[in-house]
C-alpha cells in the first residue's frame, strides 16, 4: 500500500508540473501586459518619456523581458527572484500579487478557498445521504410505481441546467416564501459575532446548497439505481437468497458492497465536476467562493489571480483521483492496490 501510494504521489507530482506548465503558457499567450497595467495611473502625471522609463523599469522589476522558461520556473519557485538570489514563488508559498485587490494572492484566495470546500463538502454529504438509499430502494423495487416515480423525477432534474434550478429556488424560498436570502454571505449592515455570525452565514448557506443537491440527485440517483439493478441480477445474489439469508443481508452486505466499484469513480468524478459546476452557483448566489473569484479574475485581467485559482481545481481532481483508487482496494481486497 505504501509502495503504491508514493507511486501515486510521484504520478501526481509530474501531473502537476505539466499542467502548471501548460496553464502557464496559456496565460501567457493572452495579450496581457501587468506592467503597463500597474503604471497606467501615472499616464496623465508624467511625460511621455518618462512614463515610458517606468514602464520599462517596471517590466524589468516583474521579469517581464526573461524568455517563457525563466518566467515559468520564477513563477513555480525553482528559479531566483529578479530582486533576490532566493526563489520565491508557487513551491515556497508564494502565489504572487493580485493587481486587482492590491495584495498577495495567498491572502485573497484564503476565505473564498474556506467557502468552496465547505459548500462543497456538506452538498457532496448531503447528496450522498439521499441518493444512496433511494437508488438502493429504487432498485430492490424495480418496475413498481415507486421506481417509475424515481426515475422520471430523476430524469427531470437531470435535464435542468443548475442555474435554472437556481432561479426557480430563488423565485420559490426567497421571492414568494421570504424564507431565504437572495444570495450574499451575510445580512447586509449586520455586525454579528459569535454564535450569531455562524448562524447568519449557515442562513446564507441554505439556498446555494438546496441548489447544488437538487442539481446533482438526478444522476447519482440514476447510477447507483443502476449499478445495484446489475449486481441483484448476477449469480451470486440468487445463491444468497437461496440459502436462506435475510433480504438485508443480501441487499447491503452481498450487493451493494459488489456495486461500491462503479459507484465509487462516478461520486469521485462527480466530486470534481461539483468545484468546477460551483462557478455558476457562486455567482448566481453571489457566493464568496473560488469559482466566483476566478470569473471576477478572468473578467479583471488578473491572470495571476486566475492562474492560482486554477491550480487550486488542479490539486482538487488530483487528490480526487488518489482518493479514487485507494477507495477501491478498501471496498474490494480483490483490488490488489500494493502492485
Amino acid at each position: 500500500m505504501i509502495k503504491y501510494v508514493f507511486k501515486r504521489l510521484l504520478y501526481m507530482v509530474i501531473v502537476f508540473f505539466l499542467i502548471s506548465f501548460l496553464v502557464y503558457c496559456l496565460f501567457g499567450l493572452v495579450p496581457n501586459d501587468p506592467a503597463a497595467l500597474e503604471v497606467e495611473p501615472l499616464r496623465d502625471q508624467l511625460d511621455p518619456i518618462a512614463f515610458e522609463q517606468v514602464y520599462q523599469e517596471a517590466r524589468a522589476r516583474m521579469g517581464l523581458d526573461d524568455p517563457l522558461g525563466i518566467r515559468y520556473l520564477r513563477w513555480l519557485g525553482l528559479y531566483p527572484d529578479v530582486d533576490s538570489s532566493v526563489p520565491s514563488g508557487v513551491l515556497q508559498g508564494n502565489l504572487g500579487w493580485s493587481n486587482i485587490f492590491k495584495q498577495d494572492i495567498i491572502d485573497v484566495i484564503r476565505d473564498p478557498m474556506k467557502n468552496t470546500v465547505r459548500l462543497n463538502l456538506m452538498s457532496t454529504l448531503i447528496t450522498l445521504m439521499i441518493t444512496i438509499p433511494i437508488g438502493i430502494l429504487a432498485a430492490v423495487k424495480k418496475n413498481t410505481a415507486f421506481d417509475q416515480s424515481v426515475q422520471v423525477v430523476t430524469i427531470v432534474g437531470h435535464s435542468l441546467p443548475v442555474y435554472i434550478i437556481g432561479l426557480v429556488c430563488i423565485y420559490i424560498f426567497s421571492v414568494k416564501l421570504r424564507w431565504l436570502p437572495v444570495g450574499g454571505m451575510k445580512t447586509a449592515g449586520e455586525n454579528l459575532t459569535g454564535i450569531a455570525e455562524m448562524l447568519d452565514r449557515a442562513w446564507h448557506y441554505i439556498l446555494p446548497l438546496i441548489v447544488v443537491v437538487a442539481a446533482n440527485l438526478g444522476s447519482m440517483t440514476r447510477y447507483v439505481r443502476a449499478a445495484m439493478i446489475d449486481v441483484l441480477s448476477m449469480d451470486y445474489i440468487r445463491t444468497a437468497r437461496a440459502k436462506g439469508l435475510r433480504e438485508k443481508v443480501v441487499i447491503y452486505s452481498h450487493a451493494w458492497r459488489n456495486a461500491l466499484l462503479p459507484v465509487i469513480t462516478q461520486i469521485i468524478s462527480w466530486f470534481l465536476k461539483l468545484f468546477s459546476g460551483s462557478v455558476v452557483v457562486e455567482n448566481t448566489f453571489s457566493f464568496n467562493g473560488m469559482g466566483a473569484l476566478n470569473v471576477y479574475a478572468l473578467n479583471s485581467l488578473d491572470y495571476e489571480l486566475a492562474m492560482a485559482i486554477q491550480l487550486f481545481f488542479t490539486m482538487v481532481s488530483l487528490l480526487g483521483l488518489l482518493l479514487c483508487d485507494l477507495a477501491y482496494g478498501i471496498v474490494d481486497p480483490r483490488v490488489r492496490v500494493n502492485k
